[in-house]
Parts: structure tokens; sequence; C-alpha cells
């Protein structure tokens, strides 16, 4: 079969990516002859079994040759961001609703009903939650990357009634650490406070500094996605969005255990830049969930924010 990556060049698809090759042939690894990525940009990962379509998930024709009956799975990552899709409402509609319809009906089209992942998040909930958000939690988002997410969900559980794809969505926890440079994300921050001063630059940090957020390391989110996929279709019937385990961390905490690894001269290079409207966006999240259900499924977290920096430290020697 073949395995489809939207984003595929990106941090976490080309990651995904890597997951699913290492895991081919193992115990709860996927079966596939070849894996398709994608993404405005070649994948990075170099196998003969990694093809790159090089385009955008709006594009008709190129998901018409992309999805086919030969299509097993679907691991739809690609999206406009949350701070870019608030500042442009048309691109973030386009990609980010209308894309992942498109994409919905080239499976649709296929006839081969795939397993369909789809990358969510925290920000379809909004304002108002309880202290604790279980998966079930009625969604009020307060941005447009929300509420593209939101409809996304939604879509996919009906795709998944009809039976066009056996679909799961995972509400992914804000990444931390990304490696690279700082992009439109309004969560940018949470790894450009930890990234930049390991590697001895100034970094702002755009919100009050006790506000909590709810993180996770790139590590456990690639292993908890491919887990999902790796599942007996009867474990996944219901289409319920599963919240992916996260820890609850502040900037304050988390420029401490920058103090405890690198020392006070990388905290220093920390300013407090308070920015409303990002702060607007990012306090609307809730940041504390209930992951029973994705415990129940075998998806494990991060034990703290130790091992978040320091799987950044080890990763970047």
């Amino acid at each position: 079969m073949d395995i489809v990556v939207t984003g595929g060049a990106g941090f976490l698809g080309a990651r995904l990516i890597g997951a699913l090759l290492s895991a081919q042939g193992q115990t709860g690894g996927l079966s596939f002859t070849r894996i398709i990525s994608v993404d405005l940009a070649p994948c990075p990962v170099s196998s003969p079994k990694v093809v790159s379509e090089i385009g955008s998930v709006t594009d008709p024709a190129l998901l018409a040759r992309t999805i086919t009956a030969q299509t097993g799975a679907v691991f739809h990552l690609a999206a406009v961001v949350s701070g870019q899709a608030e500042r442009d409402f048309d691109i973030g509609m386009a990609v980010n609703l209308d894309g992942t319809r498109a994409l919905l009906d080239a499976c649709r089209a296929s006839g081969a009903a795939p397993f369909f992942f789809f990358s969510s998040s925290l920000a379809v909930f909004g304002r108002d939650c309880p202290a604790i958000v279980t998966d079930a939690q009625v969604l009020r988002p307060q941005s447009s990357y929300g509420t593209q997410k939101a409809i996304g969900e939604m879509l996919v559980a009906d795709y998944s009634r009809k039976g066009y794809v056996r679909g799961v969505t995972g509400r992914l926890p804000t990444v931390v650490i990304r490696p690279g440079k700082p992009n439109a994300a309004a969560s940018s921050f949470a790894s450009s406070i930890l990234r930049e001063p390991i590697a001895g630059l100034p970094a702002d940090c755009p919100v009050d500094l006790d506000l909590p957020l709810w993180i996770s390391s790139p590590d456990a989110v690639i292993r908890n996605i491919a887990a999902l996929a790796a599942l007996p279709p009867a474990a996944l019937t219901d289409a319920v969005p599963v919240n992916l385990p996260g820890i609850t961390v502040t900037p304050r905490e988390m420029l401490a255990e920058l103090g405890r690894r690198c020392g006070a001269a990388a905290v220093d290079l920390v300013k407090h830049a308070p920015d409303p409207a990002i702060e607007a966006i990012v306090a609307s999240w809730p940041s504390r969930f209930d992951t029973t259900r994705a415990t129940d499924l075998g998806l494990t977290g991060d034990e703290g924010i130790g091992e978040v920096v320091q799987q950044h430290l080890a990763q970047a020697r």
C-alpha cells in the first residue's frame, strides 16, 4: 500500500516519515510500498521508498494522482499555522479548511477508505473551558485557525461515518522544542525561549511568564501519531478526537529549567516583551487535559519539562 503524508517536507512530517520507515517490518509498524510526501517543497528524508509530490493540498489534480486505490493511510499534517491564519483569513481558509475537504474528497473518490489521521490542535476549544478538558469538551474556538481545525474535525468524523475514510483526529499540544527558526505560529515563542538561548541567541517571551501552556516534545507527538495508526480498526470505531498526552508548564518554569541546564546567562537572553495579540490567542487555549482515553489506547507523553529540554540538547549535539 501507499502512505500519504501531507506536510511531509515540514518538521513533524519529515520526522513522521522517518519514524514510519524505521518501524516498517517491526511489531506495530505499518507495511507499505512507498510513502508519498505532499508539500510545497521536496521531502528531506532520503529513501527509495519516499516520493515527493510538490504542490498544495488545494490542488485537485495533485490529489487525484496521489490518492489512489493503493492508498492505505493518509496523515494530514499540512496547515497554515495559527498566527498566519489569523492575519491572512483567505489563505487559512483555503489551506486549513478547503484543503482538508479536498483531501477527504480525494479519499472518497479513490474508494480505498484509507486510515486518515487529522492533525488538530488545542486551539479548537477556546475560552471558558473547565479546569481539566476532556476529549468530549464542546468546541468554542477563539481564532480562525481554531475554527478551521474544529470544522476539519467534524468533516473527518462525518466522512468516517459514511465509510469514506477510517478517520482519527489527534489534538496536538504545542510542540516544544521545534528546531530551526521561529515561524508564524502564535505559540512559536514556546520553542524560541528555549531554543535560541541554548544556541546563545536572544529571544522574546510575548506572554505572561505565569501563563500555563500545554506542550509536548516532538518525540512524544510522533510516537503517538504512529501508535494511533498501528491500532486495530476496532480500537477507533467512534471517530471521537483524541487529546494527545502533554504536560502543563509556564514560561517561568521553562526558563527555570533552562537555567538549571544552561546557566543564568542563557536565561538572561530572554526578554519579556508583551504582545497582546499573541497572548489573546494563546491564552484562549486550555492548558490541562484529561488524557485517560489516550493512555488507554497506549499513548505516552513526556515526564516533565526536563525531559523535553534534554531531548533537544541531545539532538542538538
